[in-house]
């Protein structure tokens, strides 16, 4: 086969190439344009926030409006009894007050303590815990203004470990008592006193139980856990 044979043939395929293409594309249209898969886009609704989501961040970064006030009504209760310590059994030996007579008698000295009270009426009325002022010979108050007087005791209840103290100032900063029948477990709590002597604290909790009981702590229980 010369040059101009083969020339020719490949003509010819390419000829009818071209004829068979173009007769496949007036009949078989489809084949050379498939149809393309349909995505359908579904527009997400935006995230909604949920209840916790909305207020997180909004708490209250200070707590001093709610201390302020109060603080000024948590006053310090000192008191201070005579405690008599009886002497050894052996002293009453007649030998031992042969040379020591009744010098070895019984040794008093003063025990002091401290707690904490609230004043919940203008009239001077300050409520303590019954430990506190227990068997005490004088109850001695100081407010947070530096002011201080002595307290008389109105009542006491063991069972409960309450009690009823009175003072008489004048422009007493007052903490009224509240109903518990709104708290709820999570609330928060804030505790102001001096347990240790040092000056008055504030600490931050959450109420963790209400109406709690069978602690064994006191007689009658039902107390705010937090």
């Amino acid at each position: 086969m010369n040059i101009r044979d083969t020339v020719s043939f490949f003509l010819q395929a390419a000829t009818v190439g071209i004829v068979a293409a173009f007769l496949l594309l007036l009949f078989r249209p489809e084949w050379f344009n498939p149809q393309m898969p349909v995505v359908e886009v579904q527009q997400v609704a935006p995230h909604t926030k949920t209840d916790l989501e909305r207020h997180a961040g909004n708490g209250p970064v200070s707590y001093a409006d709610a201390v302020e006030p109060a603080a000024k009504a948590v006053v310090n209760v000192y008191t201070a009894k005579v405690i008599t310590r009886k002497r050894h059994p052996l002293l009453d030996d007649p030998l031992f007050r042969q040379f020591f007579g009744n010098q070895l008698g019984p040794r008093k000295r003063l025990q002091t303590s401290l707690g904490s009270g609230v004043i919940v009426a203008a009239q001077g009325y300050v409520l303590t815990n019954n430990h506190v002022i227990a068997g005490a010979d004088e109850i001695q108050v100081l407010l947070q203004d530096g002011r201080s007087t002595r307290a008389t005791l109105v009542g006491a209840d063991k069972d409960t470990d309450l009690a009823v103290l009175r003072i008489k100032l004048d422009d007493l900063p007052v903490l009224p008592i509240s109903s518990n029948d709104k708290l709820r477990v999570g609330d928060v709590a804030l505790a102001i006193g001096n347990p240790f002597g040092v000056g008055q604290t504030v600490t931050l909790g959450i109420i963790s139980a209400t109406g709690r009981s069978q602690v064994g702590i006191n007689r009658y229980e039902d107390f705010i856990q937090t």
